[in-house]
């Protein structure tokens, strides 16, 4: 067997991807391979991902494509949300689109599922601004010109234009990942609402 397919990832147990756990997923494109990514394909991998949050429950607020490889940072909104299983059927999904023009993903993607301590929202926006300059360390905007990367993105239901990075953009993050966490996904009503 070649030692490319018998090397797997060490996970974590499978309950620290479940809930509310807010994990980086990074996605390496095989051989680390350029050439996939255009405005068109990052629509797909945009419409894709949309599918997949709401039907696994759970949120993007940043992702980042780069030329061989894609970050995400997601979080559950449900207490039985499981990243695993979603990002399984998403690699999936995103794999069927990236082999209609020759291309694929890497066998298993890398996660970090964050620890307690980096949950807090100044330690979340930190990784999230650590994903959005990857073009800056690739030298593809220039510095400080990570807003303007045409790669990067924020999903979010109700809200299809948000850029981060942008004025009170994180607070409409933080309200809205509330708001979802407190209706499943709008699979409930409010109960803030009742009050």
């Amino acid at each position: 067997m070649d030692d490319k397919l018998k090397h797997r990832l060490s996970r974590l147990e499978p309950e620290y991807y479940r809930g509310f756990a807010w994990v980086h997923w990074i996605m390496t494109i095989e051989d680390r391979r350029t050439g996939w990514l255009d405005s068109r394909f990052f629509c797909k991998f945009r419409e894709v991902l949309d599918h997949a949050t709401l039907r696994y429950k759970f949120a993007c607020p940043i992702f980042c494509l780069m030329p061989d490889h894609g970050h995400l940072l997601c979080c559950g909104l449900s207490e039985n949300t499981d990243e695993r299983t979603a990002m399984k059927t998403f690699r999936g999904d995103v794999n069927e689109c990236l082999n209609q023009i020759g291309f694929e993903f890497q066998r298993q993607p890398y996660d970090h599922v964050l620890r307690e301590e980096e949950c807090e929202k100044s330690a979340i926006e930190d990784v999230a601004e650590y994903i959005a300059r990857n073009p800056e360390r690739r030298e593809l905007v220039p510095t400080d010109g990570f807003a303007k990367y045409p790669y990067t993105g924020c999903l979010l239901p109700g809200y299809p234009n948000l850029e981060l990075f942008q004025p009170d953009s994180w607070d409409i993050v933080w309200r809205t990942l509330s708001f979802l966490k407190r209706t499943e996904c709008f699979r409930r009503p409010d109960p803030k609402c009742n009050l």
